[in-house]
């Protein structure tokens, strides 16, 4: 989804404050201007591109908030039917954080928009950021500016929300981003569990980590040292050139080009990955450009203090760097046709 295809039908905006006692609940659509239309577009695009994206499903039978949206569908998506409905889901929200005091107060906003490949709600959850403005106090004596603290200031356009989902009405499919808050003393994704009631799977991001420390942690308990450094490079290296040329990184071929021949140890990485409910067949798509950077560029630390930072082109041409082993079993690292050093 981009940013151009989004097309805003109708918005509203309840306040959930739970110092107040009760959500101030808005009675009336929001007539939203072309501003606030690009500071909404940008925040639904960014839980659209973003890996911590999660895609999830409702238990139907345990959720109010697929409860609510089914009879708005079945409605027409008509504005008083809009109005009660999103009034209906934010009380239910603000239920739960009036329970739970370390969910941070919000602006909630729903908001009801086209793409290109259909409707969309938008529940977006904007937790209060504190800022400083000034204030301007006037008597007899004349006009008084003063700096003040203001508690109640929402996430700018580059700021990620922590907490929103995005329903795409044409099978209520979800995709979600969330933050876990203390919940009867334990840390909890309240949000998909109490609040949507739905089941989701790994973000991209959270699949790529699992796969990558699972192989190390394999490669620490077979490997020496000296192997160790090897064949994480090669990991690294295998995933590179998979995101290059294909975008994405397929367990599979992976656990093939580093284990080869070696039917233990893939079976090791995928019984640790099995516990994430990962399959063996896997295929992770990332999107964002921070969550493959790390595999753009090998990271190299040695015991002498010495870290080096290679570009994953130069590394594989063999043209600029090259690793020697020592009769004594140490690694000496040659950096070749360097034309000019400059010192940062």
């Amino acid at each position: 989804m981009e940013k151009g295809e989004i097309r805003f039908q109708k918005v509203i905006v309840h306040i959930l404050d739970s110092t107040i006692g009760l959500p101030v609940l808005s009675d009336t659509l929001l007539d939203f201007g072309s501003d606030f239309a690009d500071f909404l577009r940008e925040h639904i695009y960014k839980v659209m591109s973003t890996d911590d994206k999660k895609t999830c499903g409702f238990h139907k039978e345990e959720s109010r908030v697929y409860q609510q949206t089914l009879a708005l569908a079945g409605a027409g998506f008509g504005d008083q039917e809009f109005v009660k409905a999103s009034q209906q889901i934010a009380v239910h929200l603000y239920d739960i954080m009036n329970k739970n005091i370390d969910i941070p107060q919000a602006d909630f906003v729903e908001a009801l928009f086209e793409a290109d490949d259909g409707k969309y709600l938008a529940l977006l959850k904007m937790n209060y950021k504190t800022s400083y403005t000034h204030q301007t106090q006037s008597d007899a004596f004349g006009n008084t500016n003063e700096i003040i603290k203001f508690r109640a200031v929402l996430p700018s356009e580059a700021q990620k929300l922590s907490e929103a989902a995005i329903i795409r009405l044409s099978d209520f499919s979800i995709f979600m981003i969330e933050k876990k808050y203390d919940v009867n003393g334990q840390k909890t994704n309240y949000f998909s569990k109490m609040f949507l009631a739905c089941g989701s799977a790994l973000s991209a991001k959270t699949q790529l980590s699992i796969v990558t420390r699972a192989i190390d942690e394999i490669q620490k308990k077979y490997y020496h040292d000296s192997e160790q450094f090897e064949v994480q490079m090669e990991t690294k290296q295998v995933i590179h050139k998979q995101l290059q040329e294909t975008g994405t990184v397929d367990v599979p071929f992976v656990l093939d080009k580093v284990f080869q021949e070696k039917e233990e140890f893939k079976q090791e990485v995928n019984e640790k990955l099995e516990k994430y409910h990962i399959q063996a067949d896997t295929k992770i798509e990332p999107q964002a450009e921070s969550t493959t950077r790390k595999f753009a560029k090998q990271y190299l630390a040695t015991d002498t203090g010495v870290e080096i930072k290679i570009p994953m082109e130069q590394y594989e041409d063999g043209e600029h760097i090259e690793f020697l082993t020592n009769p004594d079993g140490s690694i000496s690292i040659l950096i070749k046709n360097i034309g000019r050093i400059t010192s940062k």
